[in-house]
């Protein structure tokens, strides 16, 4: 077996393309956008370049053919803020033969040792975790959500046989919309809407620039004090909501306001994946004729809860339950969406995985992020629980 860095068109052609061998067989299967992946290699695209490096491999065997892929990388502005020095791997890939994955695995942590790091998390994104974050270990029957990782079952046994261990879970909720609130949220929303200073809304209306505000005063409320939590700044809340943008739904962003300052936010689009599971990964011209003609049609009947979150002082008030009577008199109304998913949530965050299960939400893919210790003498130590 031989180990090639990526440096040219034929080699990132490679690294692009070996998910069609791997996955040629799996029907659930729908790849990331070729365009999404090589985001995260420009340094004109990616801003985590500024603070780090990244290199990416591929893996041939002894007949010339491509049966695994990797990437490592830092971040410098995350990885010295745990106890070791820690980088990340990502975009792993690779046929069943743990001789393999093994090779993949020492090639990155050669690499990051090189690069004084003493731990590697894995499989992660160089970037925002809202993306390609986690190795799948449940749920290998439905068909991926936009952004998500999906993997072979076997994934885990390499990761695990080689010493990974779980940093955190994290767990994928959904929800059935045409299931009527239960009466706990009747009466938690009656409770929270007869005081007259609470109100709810969608953003019709509403400013990009009013709405990244919102957006960022509840995001900054939510999670604050989180480890390694940085404060969000308006002008990221801004690329956020602009890069939303062109496939959000404005029927399905939902604000809660107390006297009319947001407390929470439960911020919805529809699953892209019913869209780009048509455009089978490249969303060149014809892609994107593709997915214009799907997003008019309102081909997706699942809405993806993005991001949800409750201003740490609002939490356990019954604003979740409000939200969900709301949806169901405003949105179930609509006829376009039938379920909603919840974006990933770790279990070092109980307080929100309770909302979930306050919202009536049920697990239904969970994921793991990985890490792997260079001083296999060292104690390891999970992911910190939020305060």
């Amino acid at each position: 077996m031989q180990i090639i860095a990526v440096k040219d068109k034929q080699t990132i052609k490679d690294f692009i393309n070996l998910p069609w061998g791997i996955y040629k067989n799996d029907k659930n299967w729908i790849p990331h956008l070729k365009q999404d992946i090589e985001k995260v290699f420009d340094p004109q695209q990616n801003k985590a370049h500024a603070n780090g490096k990244i290199i990416r491999w591929v893996l041939k065997d002894n007949n010339n053919i491509i049966i695994g892929r990797i990437a490592a990388f830092v971040d410098y502005k995350i990885a010295d803020n745990f106890e070791q020095p820690t980088g990340g791997i990502g975009f792993f890939e690779c046929i069943n033969d743990k001789e393999a994955a093994f090779l993949l695995f020492n090639t990155a942590k050669k690499w990051l040792q090189s690069n004084k790091m003493q731990a590697m998390d894995g499989s992660i994104n160089f970037g925002e975790k809202n993306m390609f974050w986690g190795v799948l270990v449940e749920n290998f029957t439905d068909p991926n959500s936009y952004g998500m990782n999906y993997n072979p079952e076997y994934y885990k046994t390499f990761f695990e046989e080689y010493g990974f261990k779980t940093y955190y879970k994290q767990f994928m909720y959904k929800r059935d919309l045409n299931v009527p609130a239960q009466q706990i949220f009747v009466e938690k929303s009656e409770n929270i809407m007869s005081n007259g200073d609470y109100s709810i809304t969608n953003v019709r209306g509403m400013s990009i620039d009013k709405l990244a505000e919102n957006f960022k005063t509840v995001y900054n409320a939510a999670w604050g004090g989180h480890d390694n939590f940085k404060v969000l700044s308006s002008k990221n809340a801004n690329k956020i909501i602009k890069a939303l943008k062109p496939v959000y739904d404005k029927d399905i962003i939902v604000f809660v306001f107390y006297k009319g300052t947001p407390v929470a936010f439960y911020v919805n689009i529809p699953e892209l994946n019913e869209i780009f599971k048509y455009v089978n990964g490249n969303l060149n011209w014809l892609g994107k004729l593709k997915f214009l003609y799907h997003k008019l049609k309102k081909t997706p009947n699942t809405m993806v809860g993005v991001v949800f979150g409750v201003d740490r002082d609002f939490q356990g008030k019954g604003i979740e339950g409000a939200m969900i009577k709301w949806t169901e008199e405003n949105i179930v109304t609509l006829g376009r969406y039938d379920q909603t998913v919840l974006t990933w949530i770790g279990d070092f965050n109980p307080k929100m995985l309770k909302v979930c299960d306050n919202l009536g939400a049920n697990i239904y893919r969970t994921y793991i992020t990985y890490r792997y210790l260079f001083d296999r003498e060292k104690e390891f130590k999970r992911c910190p629980i939020v305060g």
